[in-house]
């Protein structure tokens, strides 16, 4: 079994939160696609380089490393979740990508090879440690001199309708929920700049840079294919599992962020605005 220091994130994943979000993998990727195109155009994976992909769930952003690699490269994700590890395994053994391979490990205290990786990146993956110095600290010491790590994380909620608008509707209807820490694990934990680039300093990383991006968060299926999914996937699921909310209690929210939303259609689908803090540093 794979070392954790997270255990309540692996016993998150590994439950309905992991199986949704399988079930929802296509939709996800078609939402964060933007995110990974900002994260691949900062990263740049070269030919025969050796990436590693940080909470790679069902391994989109480990599948086009290895693409970008090609053959005399390596790509490795990692992630807690098997649901989501057997996903993307079956993916890439659809892909046929033989430079591929995904692991159950944590991260924060994973045993990496020591200086063999060029590049470590992330779609989202590191906002859940809960001891970011070590998992920063560890995952450094992947690295080889010169080596790189690229990360996508969100920036704040407010600026975020995608996580801040079905919390408000669903707040509204079940009452607040119980108030935990902002910096804790989740979503929103790297939000602040500031934050980022003491990790890195802790970390030995230099050339630390975390640049603000709006993006749009876009679905061709619209709407309703969107409200769908966050009525099982986010901070709905987990507001009714704290309150006790009903099938009534979810359609209602559900109902209100419809219409919500419903000013984000565009002639292509849904195009929700949205702000990442795209993360770079160096190692030293």
């Amino acid at each position: 079994m794979a070392q954790t220091a997270n255990d309540g994130q692996a016993d998150f994943w590994n439950a309905d939160p992991g199986r949704n979000w399988v079930l929802f993998q296509p939709d996800m990727d078609l939402i964060l696609a933007e995110v990974a195109a900002e994260v691949f155009r900062q990263a740049a994976p070269a030919p025969g380089e050796r990436v590693i992909d940080i909470g790679c769930g069902a391994g989109t952003t480990t599948l086009e490393a290895a693409r970008r690699v090609g053959a005399a490269g390596r790509a490795l994700g990692l992630d807690i979740s098997h649901p989501l590890l057997e996903r993307a395994e079956e993916r890439r053994r659809d892909a046929g990508l033989a430079n591929l391979a995904f692991l159950h490990g944590d991260a924060q205290v994973h045993p990496f090879e020591p200086a063999g990786t060029d590049l470590i990146l992330s779609r989202f993956g590191v906002m859940f440690f809960a001891d970011p110095v070590a998992a920063f600290r560890n995952m450094a010491s992947a690295l080889r001199p010169g080596g790189r790590m690229v990360f996508a994380v969100w920036s704040n909620g407010q600026v975020n309708p995608f996580f801040s608008t079905p919390g408000r509707i669903a707040a509204e209807r079940l009452g607040p929920p119980e108030v935990v820490d902002p910096d804790g694990p989740g979503p929103m934990a790297l939000r602040d700049p500031a934050r980022v680039l003491h990790l890195f300093n802790e970390s030995g990383m230099v050339e630390a840079e975390v640049r603000k991006v709006p993006l749009d968060l876009h679905h061709p299926g619209g709407v309703d294919r969107v409200v769908t999914m966050l009525g099982r996937l986010g901070g709905i699921p987990g507001i009714l599992r704290e309150k006790g909310g009903t099938a009534e209690d979810l359609a209602a929210i559900l109902a209100g962020v419809r219409e919500a939303f419903a000013g984000y259609a565009t002639p292509d689908g849904i195009r929700i605005p949205a702000e990442i803090n795209l993360c770079t540093a160096v190692k030293s």
